[in-house]
C-alpha cells in the first residue's frame, strides 16, 4: 500500500522548545492516521512541516510522492488543510469564501461557482449560503472551512483539531463530514487532543508527547498495553473513601485511582474481571462501604495516556499549540 504522507526524523526547534524531537510518521493512500497528544505535544508544528508552512530543522516529508521542502508548491497542490482556526473571511458569504478559493486555485469562474454550489450542499450549509460568515455558528465556521480544504479535491487532506471548541452535537456532524471524506478514497492526517475523535475515525494511532512518539497502533492495540478491564466505583459517601481504595488495591495491578471530587474510584484488573468484581462487593460488605454504582468497562484510550505519560491527555508541561503558532509566525 502507498504511504501518501511519509515524515523521518522530524525536528523543530524554538530557541530553547524542541517542538519536535525526531518524529516519524507515514499514512498510506485512502486510510486514516491520527495524531494524538495534549497541546504542546507538538501536532500542530508536524502539520506545518508536513504542509510546507514551516521547515524543519532536520528531516524529510513527502505528500503523494513529492517532497515538502523541495518542491512546496507541488505539495501544496496536492493538500487540504484546515487548521485549528477556521481561516474563512467573515465578510464574505459561504458561497463568496468558496468561490475566492476556486478561483485562487485556478478553476475558472464557472467551474469555481459550481464547486462552491457543490461543497455547500455536501457540508449541509446551502440555507446560509448568502449569509456572512460572521453570523455563522463554531460549528458552521468549521464546516465551511473544511469545505474550502476540499474545493480543489484534493487526494490529501490534513486537519488540525477540527472539532475543538464545538458542541457536542457540531462535533458528531463534522466526524460524520470527515467519515464520508475517507469512505470516499482520501487520505487523511487528523491531529487530535480528543481521544474519542481518535477511536472513532482513524485507522492508526501515533500518541505523541513533548515531540516523540511514545506509541503506535490501533485503538484496540493501545488499550491492550494497559491490561485488562477497569473497575469503576461510584461511592455514596466520601468518609468510605479509604476503605474502598483498600478493597480495591487488593484486585487492582497498579495505583487506584481517584477522582477529584473523591467519590470516583478505578481499578485496572487482570485475570477474571467477574472474580475480581466478586472480590470486591465482597470486600464492600465486609467493609460496610456504600456504592451508588460499580461496574466493569474495557480501557478507553484516556487510560491509555494516563499509563504512558503520566497526565491525562488536555494536560501537558510544554508548550501549548498556540505558542507553537506564535513562535511559528
Amino acid at each position: 500500500m502507498t504511504d501518501m504522507i511519509r515524515a523521518s526524523g522530524l525536528v523543530k526547534r524554538y530557541k530553547d522548545v524542541e517542538a519536535l524531537a525526531g518524529l516519524d510518521l507515514s499514512v498510506p493512500e485512502g486510510k486514516v492516521l491520527a495524531l494524538l497528544g495534549p497541546n504542546g505535544a507538538g501536532k500542530t508544528t508536524a502539520v506545518k512541516c508536513i504542509t510546507t508552512l514551516i521547515k524543519p530543522d532536520a528531516g524529510s516529508a513527502e505528500v503523494a510522492g513529492v517532497d515538502v521542502l523541495a518542491d512546496p508548491a507541488g505539495v501544496r497542490a496536492k493538500i487540504g488543510l484546515s487548521g485549528q482556526y477556521a481561516a474563512v473571511d467573515e465578510h464574505l458569504t459561504a458561497y463568496e469564501n468558496l468561490v475566492m478559493i476556486g478561483r485562487l486555485y485556478h478553476l475558472g469562474k464557472a467551474r469555481a461557482q459550481e464547486r462552491a454550489r457543490e461543497l455547500l450542499e455536501r457540508s449541509d450549509l446551502t440555507e446560509f449560503a448568502d449569509r456572512p460568515a460572521k453570523t455563522y455558528s463554531g460549528g458552521q465556521r468549521r464546516r465551511l472551512d473544511l469545505a474550502g480544504a476540499l474545493v480543489a479535491e484534493p487526494p490529501v487532506l490534513v486537519l488540525d483539531e477540527p472539532t475543538t471548541g464545538l458542541d457536542v452535537r457540531s462535533r458528531q456532524q463534522m466526524w460524520d463530514v470527515i467519515k464520508e471524506l475517507v469512505a470516499g478514497g482520501a487520505t487523511l492526517l487528523l491531529t487530535t487532543q480528543y481521544l474519542e475523535e481518535a477511536d472513532r475515525l482513524a485507522d492508526d494511532i501515533l500518541v505523541i508527547d513533548h515531540g516523540r512518539e511514545i506509541a503506535h497502533g490501533t485503538a484496540d492495540e493501545l488499550k491492550a498495553r494497559t491490561g485488562g478491564e477497569r473497575i469503576e466505583v461510584v461511592l455514596a459517601d466520601l468518609e468510605d473513601r479509604e476503605a474502598a481504595v483498600r478493597v480495591l488495591a487488593e484486585v487492582a495491578v497498579d495505583t487506584v485511582r481517584v477522582s477529584d471530587n473523591g467519590r470516583e474510584l478505578t481499578a485496572a484488573v487482570s485475570g477474571s474481571a467477574t472474580g475480581d468484581l466478586l472480590r470486591v462487593l465482597q470486600g464492600f460488605e465486609r467493609e460496610t462501604v456504600t456504592v451508588l454504582d460499580v461496574g466493569l468497562r474495557r480501557p478507553t484510550l484516556d487510560d491509555v495516556f494516563m499509563a504512558l505519560t503520566g497526565h491525562a491527555a488536555e494536560a501537558s508541561d510544554g508548550e501549548s499549540d498556540d505558542s507553537e503558532k506564535e513562535m511559528a509566525q
